[in-house]
Protein backbone atom coordinates (compact mmCIF):
# COMPACT_ATOMS: atom_id res chain seq x y z
CA UNK A 1 0.00 0.00 0.00
CA UNK A 2 2.85 2.36 0.86
CA UNK A 3 4.71 1.23 -2.00
CA UNK A 4 1.48 2.44 -4.29
CA UNK A 5 1.08 5.23 -2.77
CA UNK A 6 5.07 6.41 -3.59
CA UNK A 7 4.62 5.04 -7.54
CA UNK A 8 1.30 7.32 -7.76
CA UNK A 9 2.92 9.94 -6.02
CA UNK A 10 5.98 10.24 -8.30
CA UNK A 11 3.95 9.52 -11.08
CA UNK A 12 1.36 12.07 -10.87
CA UNK A 13 3.86 14.75 -10.09
CA UNK A 14 6.15 13.90 -12.84
CA UNK A 15 3.41 13.90 -14.92
CA UNK A 16 2.09 17.79 -13.38
CA UNK A 17 5.77 18.51 -14.56
CA UNK A 18 5.75 17.78 -17.94
CA UNK A 19 2.09 19.31 -19.01
CA UNK A 20 2.88 22.53 -16.69
CA UNK A 21 6.46 22.72 -18.34
CA UNK A 22 5.33 22.10 -21.58
CA UNK A 23 2.56 24.37 -21.64
CA UNK A 24 4.26 26.84 -20.41
CA UNK A 25 6.94 27.08 -22.93
CA UNK A 26 4.38 27.32 -26.19
CA UNK A 27 3.44 29.87 -24.39
CA UNK A 28 6.80 31.84 -23.46
CA UNK A 29 7.70 30.78 -27.12
CA UNK A 30 4.62 32.37 -28.55
CA UNK A 31 4.99 35.60 -26.61
CA UNK A 32 8.72 35.84 -27.46
CA UNK A 33 8.69 35.01 -31.41
CA UNK A 34 7.00 37.95 -33.47
CA UNK A 35 6.44 35.43 -36.18
CA UNK A 36 4.00 33.67 -33.95
CA UNK A 37 1.53 36.73 -33.14
CA UNK A 38 -1.18 35.02 -35.38
CA UNK A 39 -4.68 34.46 -34.62
CA UNK A 40 -3.73 30.77 -34.75
CA UNK A 41 -1.59 30.93 -32.13
CA UNK A 42 -2.57 33.45 -29.91
CA UNK A 43 -5.99 30.71 -28.97
CA UNK A 44 -3.02 27.97 -29.22
CA UNK A 45 -1.54 30.28 -26.27
CA UNK A 46 -4.93 30.22 -24.27
CA UNK A 47 -5.22 26.83 -24.63
CA UNK A 48 -2.01 26.08 -23.10
CA UNK A 49 -3.14 28.28 -19.96
CA UNK A 50 -6.11 27.08 -19.55
CA UNK A 51 -4.67 23.53 -19.33
CA UNK A 52 -2.30 24.46 -17.09
CA UNK A 53 -4.51 25.89 -14.77
CA UNK A 54 -7.13 22.75 -15.35
CA UNK A 55 -4.13 20.49 -14.28
CA UNK A 56 -3.33 22.78 -11.13
CA UNK A 57 -6.61 22.71 -9.70
CA UNK A 58 -6.90 19.24 -8.38
CA UNK A 59 -3.19 17.11 -8.95
CA UNK A 60 -1.76 19.78 -6.54
CA UNK A 61 -4.38 19.02 -3.76
CA UNK A 62 -4.35 15.45 -4.51
CA UNK A 63 -0.30 15.14 -4.00
CA UNK A 64 -0.55 16.52 -1.09
CA UNK A 65 -3.22 13.97 0.37
CA UNK A 66 -1.17 11.09 -1.12
CA UNK A 67 2.13 12.34 0.57
CA UNK A 68 0.21 13.38 4.28
CA UNK A 69 -2.05 10.48 3.88
CA UNK A 70 -5.15 12.51 4.13
CA UNK A 71 -8.51 13.26 2.22
CA UNK A 72 -9.76 15.46 3.66
CA UNK A 73 -10.75 19.11 2.19
CA UNK A 74 -12.99 21.81 3.31
CA UNK A 75 -16.39 22.50 2.31
CA UNK A 76 -15.14 25.84 0.99
CA UNK A 77 -12.00 24.22 -0.77
CA UNK A 78 -14.21 21.55 -2.62
CA UNK A 79 -16.67 24.41 -3.82
CA UNK A 80 -13.71 26.33 -5.61
CA UNK A 81 -12.01 23.38 -6.63
CA UNK A 82 -15.29 22.66 -8.58
CA UNK A 83 -15.59 25.74 -9.44
CA UNK A 84 -12.35 26.37 -11.04
CA UNK A 85 -12.25 22.69 -12.48
CA UNK A 86 -15.59 22.84 -14.38
CA UNK A 87 -14.83 26.70 -15.52
CA UNK A 88 -11.39 25.49 -16.88
CA UNK A 89 -12.34 22.35 -18.20
CA UNK A 90 -15.47 23.94 -20.24
CA UNK A 91 -12.89 26.57 -21.68
CA UNK A 92 -10.99 23.69 -23.09
CA UNK A 93 -13.83 22.77 -25.11
CA UNK A 94 -14.72 26.33 -26.50
CA UNK A 95 -11.21 27.10 -27.39
CA UNK A 96 -11.10 23.71 -29.24
CA UNK A 97 -13.96 25.08 -31.03
CA UNK A 98 -12.98 28.71 -31.83
CA UNK A 99 -9.76 26.94 -33.27
CA UNK A 100 -11.51 24.93 -35.74
CA UNK A 101 -13.25 28.04 -36.25
CA UNK A 102 -10.13 29.86 -37.22
CA UNK A 103 -8.65 27.18 -39.22
CA UNK A 104 -11.99 26.99 -40.87
CA UNK A 105 -11.21 31.23 -42.29
CA UNK A 106 -7.32 30.15 -42.93
CA UNK A 107 -8.34 27.62 -45.57
CA UNK A 108 -11.82 27.96 -46.74
CA UNK A 109 -10.94 31.94 -46.89
CA UNK A 110 -7.21 32.65 -47.20
CA UNK A 111 -7.22 35.94 -48.64
CA UNK A 112 -9.88 37.26 -46.36
CA UNK A 113 -8.10 35.59 -42.80
CA UNK A 114 -6.74 38.39 -41.15
CA UNK A 115 -9.61 40.85 -42.08
CA UNK A 116 -11.67 38.46 -40.27
CA UNK A 117 -9.77 36.93 -37.37
CA UNK A 118 -8.62 40.46 -36.42
CA UNK A 119 -7.89 41.26 -32.81
CA UNK A 120 -11.07 42.84 -31.93
CA UNK A 121 -13.05 39.52 -33.51
CA UNK A 122 -10.59 37.52 -31.44
CA UNK A 123 -11.03 39.25 -28.12
CA UNK A 124 -14.41 39.00 -28.59
CA UNK A 125 -14.50 35.50 -28.97
CA UNK A 126 -12.45 34.80 -26.30
CA UNK A 127 -13.94 37.05 -23.88
CA UNK A 128 -17.37 34.91 -24.83
CA UNK A 129 -15.93 31.83 -23.75
CA UNK A 130 -14.58 33.30 -20.29
CA UNK A 131 -17.97 34.51 -20.06
CA UNK A 132 -19.83 31.44 -20.10
CA UNK A 133 -18.00 29.15 -18.70
CA UNK A 134 -17.42 31.57 -15.40
CA UNK A 135 -21.29 31.91 -15.56
CA UNK A 136 -21.52 28.24 -15.76
CA UNK A 137 -19.50 27.49 -12.93
CA UNK A 138 -20.85 30.25 -11.08
CA UNK A 139 -24.62 28.05 -11.26
CA UNK A 140 -23.67 25.40 -10.22
CA UNK A 141 -21.86 26.26 -7.18
CA UNK A 142 -25.00 28.92 -6.29
CA UNK A 143 -26.84 25.70 -6.57
CA UNK A 144 -24.66 23.48 -4.41
CA UNK A 145 -24.98 26.63 -1.79
CA UNK A 146 -28.49 25.37 -1.59
CA UNK A 147 -28.58 22.21 -0.77
CA UNK A 148 -27.90 20.95 2.26
CA UNK A 149 -25.98 17.89 4.12
CA UNK A 150 -26.90 15.65 7.44
CA UNK A 151 -23.67 13.84 7.72
CA UNK A 152 -20.39 14.91 7.09
CA UNK A 153 -18.98 15.25 3.34
CA UNK A 154 -17.01 12.19 3.01
CA UNK A 155 -15.99 12.25 -0.97
CA UNK A 156 -14.30 8.60 -2.14
CA UNK A 157 -12.10 10.50 -4.75
CA UNK A 158 -8.98 12.42 -5.78
CA UNK A 159 -10.84 15.33 -5.48
CA UNK A 160 -14.37 17.13 -5.32
CA UNK A 161 -16.32 16.21 -8.59
CA UNK A 162 -20.43 17.88 -9.02
CA UNK A 163 -21.65 14.49 -9.47
CA UNK A 164 -20.80 12.98 -6.30
CA UNK A 165 -20.95 16.17 -4.49
CA UNK A 166 -24.79 16.94 -5.91
CA UNK A 167 -25.18 12.44 -4.26
CA UNK A 168 -24.41 12.89 -1.12
CA UNK A 169 -26.71 15.55 -0.44
CA UNK A 170 -30.09 14.80 1.84
CA UNK A 171 -32.52 17.68 0.56
CA UNK A 172 -33.97 17.26 -3.26
CA UNK A 173 -31.55 17.55 -5.57
CA UNK A 174 -34.02 17.55 -9.34
CA UNK A 175 -33.25 21.06 -9.75
CA UNK A 176 -29.11 20.26 -9.20
CA UNK A 177 -29.26 17.15 -11.65
CA UNK A 178 -31.52 18.60 -14.07
CA UNK A 179 -29.28 21.65 -14.59
CA UNK A 180 -26.09 19.59 -14.45
CA UNK A 181 -27.26 17.30 -17.32
CA UNK A 182 -28.57 20.11 -19.99
CA UNK A 183 -25.47 22.14 -18.99
CA UNK A 184 -23.48 19.32 -19.56
CA UNK A 185 -25.11 18.64 -23.21
CA UNK A 186 -25.38 21.86 -24.45
CA UNK A 187 -21.86 23.05 -23.67
CA UNK A 188 -20.72 19.42 -24.32
CA UNK A 189 -22.88 18.70 -27.99
CA UNK A 190 -23.06 22.28 -29.04
CA UNK A 191 -19.17 22.78 -29.45
CA UNK A 192 -18.84 18.98 -30.45
CA UNK A 193 -21.41 20.09 -33.14
CA UNK A 194 -19.40 22.90 -34.12
CA UNK A 195 -15.67 21.27 -34.82
CA UNK A 196 -17.59 18.84 -37.14
CA UNK A 197 -19.51 20.95 -39.00
CA UNK A 198 -16.69 23.25 -39.06
CA UNK A 199 -14.40 20.04 -40.11
CA UNK A 200 -16.58 18.91 -42.71
CA UNK A 201 -16.38 22.27 -44.83
CA UNK A 202 -12.68 22.43 -44.23
CA UNK A 203 -12.60 18.70 -45.94
CA UNK A 204 -14.53 19.37 -48.87
CA UNK A 205 -12.72 22.81 -49.36
CA UNK A 206 -9.76 20.74 -49.39
CA UNK A 207 -10.35 17.68 -51.74
CA UNK A 208 -11.08 20.69 -54.18
CA UNK A 209 -7.38 21.62 -54.10
CA UNK A 210 -6.06 20.15 -57.35
CA UNK A 211 -2.70 19.54 -56.57
CA UNK A 212 -1.52 16.94 -53.75
CA UNK A 213 0.83 19.51 -52.22
CA UNK A 214 -1.82 21.79 -51.36
CA UNK A 215 -3.80 19.33 -50.28
CA UNK A 216 -1.18 18.23 -48.13
CA UNK A 217 -0.35 21.62 -47.17
CA UNK A 218 -3.86 22.66 -46.16
CA UNK A 219 -4.50 19.66 -44.12
CA UNK A 220 -1.49 19.82 -42.16
CA UNK A 221 -1.75 23.18 -40.44
CA UNK A 222 -4.96 21.59 -38.66
CA UNK A 223 -3.61 18.59 -38.27
CA UNK A 224 -2.60 19.41 -34.61
CA UNK A 225 -5.94 20.62 -33.51
CA UNK A 226 -7.45 17.52 -34.99
CA UNK A 227 -5.33 15.23 -32.85
CA UNK A 228 -5.90 17.58 -29.92
CA UNK A 229 -9.67 17.07 -30.31
CA UNK A 230 -9.78 13.17 -30.90
CA UNK A 231 -7.77 13.22 -27.87
CA UNK A 232 -10.09 15.63 -25.30
CA UNK A 233 -13.31 13.95 -26.76
CA UNK A 234 -12.02 10.39 -26.59
CA UNK A 235 -11.09 10.84 -23.40
CA UNK A 236 -14.32 12.84 -21.84
CA UNK A 237 -16.85 10.47 -23.68
CA UNK A 238 -14.98 7.38 -21.92
CA UNK A 239 -14.97 8.86 -18.76
CA UNK A 240 -18.86 9.80 -19.31
CA UNK A 241 -19.21 5.99 -20.00
CA UNK A 242 -17.46 5.22 -17.30
CA UNK A 243 -19.25 6.77 -14.33
CA UNK A 244 -22.53 6.12 -16.08
CA UNK A 245 -21.95 2.13 -16.89
CA UNK A 246 -20.24 1.53 -13.39
CA UNK A 247 -21.49 2.36 -10.07
CA UNK A 248 -17.57 1.63 -9.17
CA UNK A 249 -16.47 4.72 -7.09
CA UNK A 250 -12.85 3.32 -7.47
CA UNK A 251 -13.57 3.20 -10.90
CA UNK A 252 -14.72 6.60 -11.93
CA UNK A 253 -11.65 7.84 -10.21
CA UNK A 254 -9.65 6.12 -12.00
CA UNK A 255 -11.65 7.49 -15.22
CA UNK A 256 -11.91 10.93 -14.00
CA UNK A 257 -7.96 11.12 -13.45
CA UNK A 258 -7.33 9.66 -16.93
CA UNK A 259 -9.19 12.96 -17.97
CA UNK A 260 -7.74 15.14 -15.62
CA UNK A 261 -4.00 13.97 -15.95
CA UNK A 262 -3.76 12.53 -19.12
CA UNK A 263 -5.75 14.66 -21.66
CA UNK A 264 -3.76 17.79 -21.41
CA UNK A 265 -0.59 16.49 -21.16
CA UNK A 266 0.01 15.51 -24.83
CA UNK A 267 -1.01 18.57 -26.17
CA UNK A 268 2.47 20.53 -26.06
CA UNK A 269 4.45 17.61 -27.48
CA UNK A 270 1.51 17.84 -30.52
CA UNK A 271 1.69 21.05 -31.34
CA UNK A 272 5.52 21.16 -30.29
CA UNK A 273 6.52 18.18 -32.54
CA UNK A 274 4.32 18.48 -35.61
CA UNK A 275 4.45 22.29 -36.13
CA UNK A 276 7.50 23.74 -37.53
CA UNK A 277 6.70 27.24 -36.46
CA UNK A 278 6.63 26.21 -32.95
CA UNK A 279 9.54 24.10 -33.10
CA UNK A 280 11.55 27.52 -34.38
CA UNK A 281 10.22 29.49 -31.53
CA UNK A 282 11.05 27.21 -29.00
CA UNK A 283 14.77 27.25 -30.77
CA UNK A 284 14.40 30.84 -30.80
CA UNK A 285 13.18 30.95 -26.98
CA UNK A 286 16.37 28.85 -25.83
CA UNK A 287 18.96 30.74 -27.77
CA UNK A 288 17.57 33.99 -26.27
CA UNK A 289 18.19 32.42 -23.02
CA UNK A 290 21.03 31.13 -23.36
Amino acid sequence: EVGLQSLLFWLFLSMYLVTFTGNLLIILAILTDSRLHTPMYFFLSNLSFSDICFISTTVPKMLLNIQTQSKVITYEGCLSQMYFFMLFGVLDTFLLTVMAYDRFVAICHPLHYMVIMNPKFRGILLLGSWVLCVLNSLLHDLMILQLSFCTELEILHFFCELKQVIQLACSDTFLNDLAMYLTSGLLGVVPLTGILSTYSRIVTSILRISSVKGKYKAFSTCGSHLSVVSLFYGTSLGVYLSSTASQNSRASAIASVMFTVVTPMPNPFIYGLRNRDIKQGLRKLFSTET
